[in-house]
């Protein structure tokens, strides 16, 4: 016996065999997509959104590498931030005066913008592998490099001082964040800080107050075909629903509101075996294929249903450091034939009905979980929120392209949706800024390990667990 279980609405369907021989077929009714037939007297119509992609800022076309060093995007996210963090002091400490690290005076309090750094005692470094005085000691927590003795620098183009007091935790701040700094400058030659400045939640574009009809987008990611965990009846049951194929009538209705799909990363899994740098025989060419293909199948039953969004993952076959850029088409012979099927990047940004969503496959997240500290993952995404900037590990400890003139990972325009893939655990919150500012914060789990899927109804933002899985008796 299959069992589906949709913590969405519920409800439990047992389907044995009698059961799926029963299930609706489906005619295609329209030029755009296929209606769906609940009976003979009605039919019902999928719900279309109109889609914007903002990708371009995190496409590589026109960079040239010439050997260029990371410097130069750190000089770029400090230019930006600072003209920022200097319209925003006026109305913070208007009486205190800005100035520079090199112009610091001992006991005069002023305000400094600057870039953090943070000195790790455990921080993972390639040259230990070559010194000869290296600990064989093992780390006590392998998956987090704090250490109570860590300290933070700020430094701008004129130089780096020591940052001193407990206004500003070495556990919550990364190196690379912009922030501006209020205090003095001790004989110890640190600078004892006061109070700080950040960025905080960009500008939200304000939406018409028109009222919306409900319209659902759905967010899975770590489907991880080809992993010997990965269930494929599982992720079946998630294609079938979306596409209407599952449940009764009600159940299809609710499925025909789904208006899009984003598949946030790791969506394939090969066996790292076969990728030694040697000729591949016959057969470990078709175990190198058969993911992909698997893949395409379920995809190309999505795409003649609803349009979709597919991002490239660390475990996918793209370019490690970030942005990723999208999928080759190639790998898609047949989902890649609809104009619904989009690959896309890694950060992705994109509107539907003028809802705005950004998101990223969980290696921003993943990483500052590595060097920093919190309650949970929603306080990352949070973070980086105020921050303004998506990854502000990279390059530091997160790989990224040199960029020379622009940082695309800094967040210009608050975003409606935050989501990130990969995640332990479905979490999700609302977060609210100073000038009005709303946002759905969502971490989205690994489907092969946990079956569930994250549906998000734009006209009201909130969102839900849909939960996928198989039991044989």
């Amino acid at each position: 016996m299959q069992r589906c279980h949709s913590s969405a609405h519920a409800r439990r369907y047992e389907l044995d065999k009698v059961e799926l021989s029963k299930v609706k077929k489906f005619q295609s009714a329209s030029p755009n997509f296929p209606a769906m037939e609940v009976d003979s007297q009605e039919q019902l119509q999928r719900k279309q959104s109109t889609y914007l992609s903002f990708d371009e800022s995190f496409e590589i076309q026109k960079e040239v590498y010439r050997g260029q060093q990371y410097s130069q995007i750190y000089f770029a996210r400090l230019h930006m931030m600072r003209t920022l963090l200097y319209s925003l002091v006026s109305n913070w400490k208007s009486h205190l005066s800005v100035c520079t690290v090199l112009g610091l005076e001992e006991g005069k309090e002023c305000i400094v913008v600057g870039t953090l750094y943070k000195h790790m005692k455990l921080k993972p470094c390639i040259l230990d592998e070559y010194s000869k005085e290296r600990s064989v000691a093992p780390l006590v927590k392998p998956h987090n490099f704090m250490h109570q003795d860590d300290y933070l620098v700020l430094e701008d183009e004129s130089g780096r001082v020591k940052l001193s007091g407990t206004m500003l935790s070495p556990s919550v701040y990364v190196t690379g964040v912009v922030v501006a700094l209020h205090g003095k400058e001790t004989s110890a030659g640190a600078f004892f800080v006061e109070d700080v400045l950040e960025a905080g939640l960009p500008p939200q574009i304000e939406r018409p107050l028109k009222s919306r009809e409900d319209k659902y987008v759905v967010f899975v990611s770590g489907l991880s075909i080809g992993k010997g965990s990965s269930n494929p009846l599982q992720f079946q049951l998630l294609v079938d629903h979306i596409t209407g194929h599952l449940g009764d009538e009600e159940e299809q209705g609710l499925a025909a509101e789904i208006v899009h799909l984003v598949i946030a990363g790791n969506s394939v899994e090969v066996p790292r075996g076969l990728l030694n740098g040697q000729n591949l025989a016959s057969k470990d060419q078709s175990r190198l294929s058969e993911p992909f293909k698997e893949l395409d199948i379920q995809l190309t039953q999505i795409a003649a249903n609803l349009p979709l969004d597919i991002m490239p993952g660390s475990s996918d076959p793209a370019n490690f450091s970030l942005p990723q850029q999208p999928l080759n088409r190639c790998l898609f012979p047949g989902s890649a034939t609809y104009n619904t099927f989009r690959s896309c990047t890694n950060p992705h940004c994109f509107e539907l009905d003028n809802i705005r969503f950004l998101g990223t496959s969980g290696q921003n997240i993943d990483d500052l979980t590595r060097y920093s500290e919190a309650k949970d993952r929603l306080d990352f995404l949070e973070r980086t929120l105020r921050w303004r900037h998506l990854a502000p590990t990279a390059p530091n400890t997160l790989g990224c392209y040199p960029f020379t003139d622009r940082d695309p990972f800094l967040i210009d325009s608050c975003p409606d949706v935050y989501f990130v893939g990969n995640q332990e655990k479905y979490e999700t919150r609302l977060v609210k800024g100073l000038e009005g500012q709303s946002v759905r914060l969502i971490c989205i789990p690994r489907f092969c390990e946990t079956g569930l899927a994250v549906v998000v109804n734009m006209r009201n933002l909130e969102c839900h667990a849909l939960t996928f899985g198989t039991q044989f008796s």
